[in-house]
């Protein structure tokens, strides 16, 4: 077939285009901004990538079928060319998976508030590390693999699985198109303010997704989490606990944090399986690896999930963008963190206090998400940034779309915490902070967005390393 992707230069969309070429198809697509790096990759995998959209080209074009990004809506031209036709399929990138991609795999997929992207990474990781030559979609950069998407030889299929609806046209939850036959359930709170309406809506997709698990498969869920256990019994499906708690199946025990990593233990229904000890930070990150392991084990069809080798997490170097250091000096530490929601705001503090337990800490906050943006989280994020010794809380993105009563009020943010400022654009901030690494000895910056920050992280590292 002749597939063209709309909108192919996004992470999603990228990596899947790759992953369709690869199974034999011809692939072509176009976006509004094509920029490296996912421009390159697709060219480099001779991928031709168009720049705008234009009805006409794409007319003159004749694909077999149309892939429909998740940034398109009414109004595009080539949507409505689109629409207007009668013998061209379109779908949207989660039908493309549980079309095409997915059908005779095991999929693994990894859903929850937080920590999908590095959850999943493990579980592929693992999975490769042991052999099983798994295929993977991971919405992020992995350290420890060759990419974000490999379609792999072996049974399994490690895929991120978003609660965010599919395309303009299907508002289900992509996690619902992608046929699971091992889930992990790893958190659930309120998020993506802009398309539900409050928890329960959220908890509702959920439910949805859970009711899609074959009896054969697995629902690997938090069983600390007070919102997923709203979520069950789902006597369909075989559930499996996964926490620190006592009546957990897979209890995580004896957790450390330290400068040089933590350290935990897994015990499987009573018995210990592993001792583990690597190089990230937190206990939110233990209980990533701990549900990545059982899924890798599972997926490997052991018995036993302790018979499933877990030495190599000793090796593990994450994700690019989680508690990742872009300077490191005897005077400063320079850090960027993938955080937007109050829960992973405070769990990115506690980790980096624990990596860093004799610097002071400055935060950097960009309210950038729809959610962050929003005044939902007001007290939260304030709770959570009090954990940090300064901070510097960044332009509300977009804050000309919302109403003042509607945004994330940052004036009053910074009035209520001992040591804080709020920002009206995010170049006076990094001013701010050139000349605070020039004023004082040293201490520990860290960068907490779901964007770019306006390049902010990388500026200052630039300036850190040219003057020390």
């Amino acid at each position: 077939m002749r597939i063209y992707f709309m909108g192919i230069c996004g992470t999603a969309m990228g990596n899947a285009a790759l992953l369709v070429k690869e199974q034999g198809h011809e692939v072509l697509g176009c976006d509004a901004a094509v920029y490296p790096p996912m421009s390159d990759v697709l060219a480099d995998a001779g991928i031709e990538v168009l720049d705008g959209f234009d009805a006409a080209r794409l007319a003159a074009l004749k694909p077999d079928q149309v892939v429909v990004g998740n940034a398109m809506s009414r109004g595009n031209p080539e949507v409505e060319w689109l629409l207007d036709q009668s013998e061209i399929t379109f779908i949207s990138l989660p039908e493309l998976f549980h079309d095409t991609v997915l059908p005779k795999r095991c999929p693994v997929v990894i859903t929850g508030t937080h920590g999908k992207t590095t959850t999943s990474t493990i579980t592929a990781y693992l999975l490769e590390r042991s052999g099983a030559k798994p295929g993977w979609l991971i919405g992020g950069v992995p350290n420890d693999l060759p990419g974000g998407a490999k379609l792999g030889e072996g049974k399994a299929f490690v895929i991120e699985g978003d609660e965010y609806d599919s395309a303009f046209f299907d508002k289900r939850s992509k996690f619902i198109h992608y046929r699971p036959q091992i889930a992990i359930l790893n958190n659930l709170e309120f998020d993506h303010a802009d398309i539900f309406r409050d928890l329960e809506d959220v908890q509702r997709s959920f439910r949805h997704f859970l009711r899609v698990i074959p009896a054969s498969g697995y629902a690997l869920v938090n069983g600390d989490d007070a919102n997923i256990a709203a979520l069950l019994p789902a006597p369909w499906t075989q559930v499996v606990r996964v926490g620190v708690g006592e009546d957990n199946d897979l209890q995580i025990t004896n957790f450390q944090d330290a400068p040089e990593g933590a350290q935990f233990d897994l015990v499987w229904k009573d018995e210990h399986w592993a001792h583990v000890a690597w190089p990230l930070h937190g206990l939110f990150n233990a209980r990533n690896a701990a549900m990545a392991a059982l899924s890798a084990a599972l997926a490997s069809d052991h018995q036993d999930p302790r018979d499933f080798d877990l030495s190599t997490l000793a090796d593990f170097q994450g994700v690019r963008r989680r508690q990742d250091v872009l300077h490191s000096d005897d005077s400063w530490t320079i850090v960027e963190d993938f955080a937007h929601h109050p829960t992973a705001v405070a769990g990115a503090i506690e980790a980096l206090r624990a990596a860093y337990p004799d610097r002071k800490m400055t935060v950097c906050f960009e309210p950038r998400s729809n959610t962050a943006a929003s005044a939902r989280f007001q007290s939260e994020f304030q709770t959570a940034l009090s954990g940090a010794d300064r901070v510097y809380l960044g332009a509300v993105h977009r804050a000309d779309s919302m109403r003042p009563e509607e945004r994330l009020d940052t004036s009053m943010m910074a009035n209520s915490l001992p040591d804080a400022k709020a920002f009206d654009d995010n170049q006076s901030l990094l001013e701010t902070l050139k000349m605070g690494v020039s004023d004082e000895a040293h201490g520990l910056i860290v960068f907490l967005t779901n964007g770019s920050f306006d390049g902010l992280p990388h500026s200052l590292a630039a300036t850190c390393s040219s003057v020390r």
